[in-house]
């Protein structure tokens, strides 16, 4: 690979570190590396990424046909709305080639200038009810106005998330439209332009890597790493699937005819002595008509701790998120990596140690917050803790202020979700307050599911759909009363060993954040945050599977007493005593 000069050709910002040839121990390392990546389900069947494939078919079709009925409405001609068109753009890990079994498929729906945001959500659903058998769609909920308008669904068993964007400059669609080009970008609103964003940035990270399989490698393997040992979730201050594609692409660029094992031996040494924070970028940055990141101008682009910076134009930090308490976790596990997969290619460790469960629970902290959302309605529930769940990093910075006290406020990237059946007031106190003595018979601790579109629209945006917005406390006809519960727990290092602390001020910040939500009703939700020891965490934390096994109480040391003496010592030194 070479570039007309003579030098090795050059990918992203500087020249490559090595080109050199993969060794056969490279290989075989690189081998192993994804047969334990089979071994840990990260791959789908042949068969269900043909079902994929045929979903996308299906709402290339309906998107096509949503323009047709919504081009009829506004009364154009046959002839015009023929030559319309329509596209879609699969973006996030399907377009970046890293899907497993379960995963949804993010989408852009692209229509002509004359079609509208609202266009979409009256004529989407109807028209993809029209053209799919009807138990074909397991559910579908608009979101219009989310801060990315979506509509989200389950189509052939699998999530999918649509969002829409018309092209300003485009009476049609044409099918080989590449939206890479920024001249697509001009007369679109900023709901738009994040709706393109989206897609824009996936396929600039694929086009700026030399080897699209090796990244498709390395990437299956640090996102198995990052999700395992919980720094994987953008909402709670930490990298989500784009920053950690972005860093793996840059390594690839560095190491252009590297493996996929390669690439991850690489990622740890590099990104883990990364001089932050300097920004890891994958091109020049472009600039324009609109913002961009640029921290000589802007001095809210200076707070970026860990800057991984988006390739496509208008370029902005991903990881804005991050705080003191997460980048020192971060960089702790990028250690810890680093460490193990030296070993694994000296033949000291195996790839299955790399993706160890984290010990978040087992080992890390003494000390815990236990932040409880609760609901005495389901629907209300996932609404109230998606919006609590995007106000946890508050907290953490308010926790972080504390500099006299807290040494590291770390939360954990789930909540937990649980169902309790409560016989009397006391009861439901006590649930509110992390109580799980009174949990439903037949349910246990879930962790909650991000793709839930009650959860997922308050915690991106604060938005209750209806349901949510409408619900009303949920009665079983006597005194008994259903609680749903949330559960978020953050970790704390407490600087010098202090027993006693007092951190009323930031829960109390927290709280208020939380309770001033356009739909808080003190009938529906509550929210209740306590100081937990490890050793009084609920049991169902703990994987017994993996051997899990709860911190135990410390005993207490018994007060040392004077050494009891016979009645001969007693004696005997009573006689010395009369002696002299």
């Amino acid at each position: 690979m070479t570039a007309p000069s003579g030098r090795p050709q050059q990918w992203g910002t500087t020249p490559p570190i090595s080109t050199a040839l993969p060794t056969d121990a490279d290989h075989t390392a690189n081998n192993n590396l994804i047969e334990e990546l089979k071994k840990q389900n990260n791959y789908e069947t042949q068969q269900e990424t043909e079902k994929r494939v045929n979903t996308l078919k299906v709402l290339y079709e309906v998107t096509r046909e949503f323009v047709r009925q919504s081009s009829r409405k506004k009364g154009h001609s046959e002839a015009a709305i023929k030559e319309y068109g329509g596209k879609i753009f699969p973006y996030g890990s399907y377009r970046l080639g890293v899907y497993g079994p379960g995963s949804d498929i993010d989408c852009l729906v692209v229509a002509p200038k004359h079609i509208y945001r609202e266009d979409f959500f009256e004529f989407f659903p109807m028209v993809l009810e029209q053209k799919v058998p009807k138990d074909s769609i397991g559910w579908m909920t608009p979101v219009p106005d989310a801060f990315v308008p979506i509509i989200k669904t389950e189509l052939y068993g699998i999530e999918i998330d649509l969002i829409f964007a018309r092209i300003a400059s485009l009476h049609t669609v044409p099918p080989d439209l590449d939206l890479r080009d920024n001249k697509y970008l001009k007369g679109l609103d900023e709901r738009e332009l994040r709706s393109v964003n989206g897609t824009r940035v996936t396929n600039e990270i694929v086009n700026l890597v030399p080897e699209t399989k090796t990244f498709r490698t390395a990437l299956r393997g640090i996102k198995l790493w990052a999700q395992r040992r919980a720094i994987y979730a953008n909402i709670m201050g930490f990298p989500g699937g784009v920053a950690w594609a972005m860093l793996v692409a840059r390594i690839c660029q560095l190491y252009p005819h590297a493996t996929g094992s390669t690439i991850i031996h690489k990622f740890f040494v590099i990104v883990g002595q990364w001089n932050w924070p300097s920004p890891i970028i994958l091109k020049q940055i472009e600039s324009g008509n609109l913002k961009v990141w640029n921290p000589a101008l802007y001095p809210s682009d200076k707070r970026g701790l860990m800057p991984i910076i988006t390739p496509a134009y208008p370029s902005m930090n991903s990881t804005f998120n991050i705080s003191k308490s997460s980048k020192e976790i971060i960089i702790r596990e990028l250690k810890r990596g680093g460490e193990i997969v030296g070993k694994i290619l000296s033949n000291q460790m195996q790839w299955r140690d790399l993706f160890a469960r984290h010990s978040f629970f087992t080992h890390d902290h003494k000390y815990y917050l236990s932040i409880v959302a609760s609901s005495n309605n389901k629907d209300a529930s996932l609404a109230w803790s998606g919006m609590v769940e995007s106000k946890v990093r508050i907290l953490v910075m308010k926790l972080e202020d504390q500099t006299d006290l807290i040494e590291l406020a770390r939360p954990f990237t789930k909540g937990f979700e649980r169902v309790h059946d409560c016989q009397n007031d006391s009861e439901v106190e006590q649930v509110k307050k992390g109580s799980v003595k009174y949990q439903a018979a037949g349910t246990k601790a879930e962790e909650a599911d991000e793709n839930d579109p009650k959860r997922a629209a308050a915690v991106e945006d604060g938005v209750a759909i209806a349901e949510a917005a409408d619900a009303k406390p949920e009665t079983n006809g006597n005194d008994r009363q259903t609680i749903y519960t949330t559960t978020f727990y953050i970790g704390l290092d407490i600087k010098g060993g202090q027993k006693t602390f007092n951190i009323s001020y930031p829960i109390s910040v927290f709280r208020d954040t939380c309770i001033s939500w356009a739909n808080y009703d003190e009938n529906l939700h509550e929210l209740t945050v306590t100081p937990v020891r490890n050793y009084d965490l609920p049991e169902d934390l703990f994987d017994t599977k993996l051997g899990e096994v709860r911190p135990f109480r410390p005993k207490k040391r018994p007060a040392p007493t004077a050494k009891k003496r016979s009645f001969e010592e007693v004696e005997s030194l009573l006689l010395e005593r009369n002696s002299h």
